[in-house]
């Protein structure tokens, strides 16, 4: 496994960029720019019969690689958010052929139709990845993002309309640490209305989030992982509420929610010779630490501020360290996880109201 980490722990934790150089760039998109063109293998539901699978690119023709579809959305977001970041980015002309050549108007129209469909595919985290990537396109000042925005908008106001009925209206949250999740969607989709300005889906979002999650205490966070968790259920949940309630009330509720911080997990580790699933641990390392990070940002200060930024330096450092394996159960998203950490304060992550 390859390592790829900042210098220094203030520069770890920064969420900023500009101590990264060029190989550095093309570390963070190699893999998500290989594998948004990989269509094999890839992952399929319940099979009827034998002529059931068409291949996954007449299904999806923008987002067929990555080995499933939420993969090849974030990847995509991935391989925008380095455009936007990066002026003297050393493969921006292979990753805007790529994007131009998959995201056209037939394509998209194929995607909105396998969703008229399909209503749930992918609910909740394939939808929350496709608004950060409309967020990410709205935030980026460029001629070729407005073009690429107008492209997609079609699927992104169809998984839109899906939201109140298909997600929103759910009695009781997801506490998962996989892609069933409530809270991570929540704040992908809380940080898109932020973005594009949607204020009555951010209101929505915010009232689901304070009922949901409002009264929560004594969270069992020494119980994770649950099992091949690639998201922790309770610093998911916190990081959601750090994004929506002041700052007064947000330290209330966490001493409330986490009362006891000697209970924060150690860093998972994970052997040189884990694959398949078990690649999932490291991407709790990097989401706990993106989390932790948040969450030292909201606090006011003092020793559980501090004891909260320590858990995020050490689960970032372990979790950058394997992020960059080469096995493609892990480098088919985890470059995405790496990015979403070093990028957190970048823009469109965590936006305030």
């Amino acid at each position: 496994m390859n390592a790829f980490t900042p210098p220094d722990d203030e520069t770890l934790l920064s969420g900023r960029v500009d101590w990264v150089d060029a190989a550095g760039v093309a570390r963070l998109v190699a893999h998500p720019l290989s594998g948004v063109d990989t269509e094999y293998p890839h992952a399929t539901g319940a099979v009827d019969g034998p002529g059931d699978v068409p291949p996954p690119s007449e299904q999806h023709p923008v987002f067929y690689g990555c080995f499933d579809w939420h993969s090849a959305v974030h990847s995509h977001w991935a391989l925008v958010r380095t455009l936007r970041l990066f002026d003297d980015h050393p493969e921006r002309d292979r990753i805007v052929a790529g994007i131009d050549a998959r995201l056209t108007l037939e394509n998209v129209a194929r995607e909105v139709a396998f969703f008229d469909d399909h209503e749930t595919f992918e609910r909740p985290y394939g939808w929350a990845w496709l608004f950060a990537l409309a967020a990410e396109l709205d935030r980026w000042d460029d001629e070729r993002a407005d073009e690429w925005s107008a492209t997609l908008r079609p699927l992104e106001t169809r998984i839109r309309s899906l939201l109140a009925r298909r997600f929103l209206g759910f009695e009781r949250p997801f506490r998962v640490g996989t892609h069933g999740n409530t809270a991570f969607a929540l704040s992908l989709v809380l940080d898109y209305t932020r973005t594009v300005g949607d204020d009555d889906l951010a209101a929505t979002v915010t009232e689901t989030t304070v009922d949901y999650y409002g009264d929560d205490t004594d969270a069992p966070v020494g119980y994770e992982p649950l099992g091949w968790d690639f998201i922790s259920p309770t610093l998911t949940e916190a990081d959601l509420l750090r994004r929506v309630l002041p700052t007064d009330e947000f330290a209330s509720w966490f001493a409330a929610f986490l009362p006891d911080l000697g209970a924060l997990p150690d860093p998972v580790a994970v052997d040189d010779g884990e694959s398949g699933v078990a690649l999932h641990l490291i991407g709790l390392n990097l989401s706990r630490a993106w989390c932790l990070a948040g969450v030292a940002d909201a606090l006011p200060g003092g020793e559980r501020t501090e004891t909260v930024r320590a858990s995020a330096v050490d689960h970032a450092r372990r979790g950058l360290g394997a992020a960059f394996t080469d096995d493609y159960a892990g480098s088919h998203w985890l470059s995405s996880f790496a990015l979403y950490l070093l990028t957190r304060n970048e823009g469109g992550i965590g936006v305030e109201a």
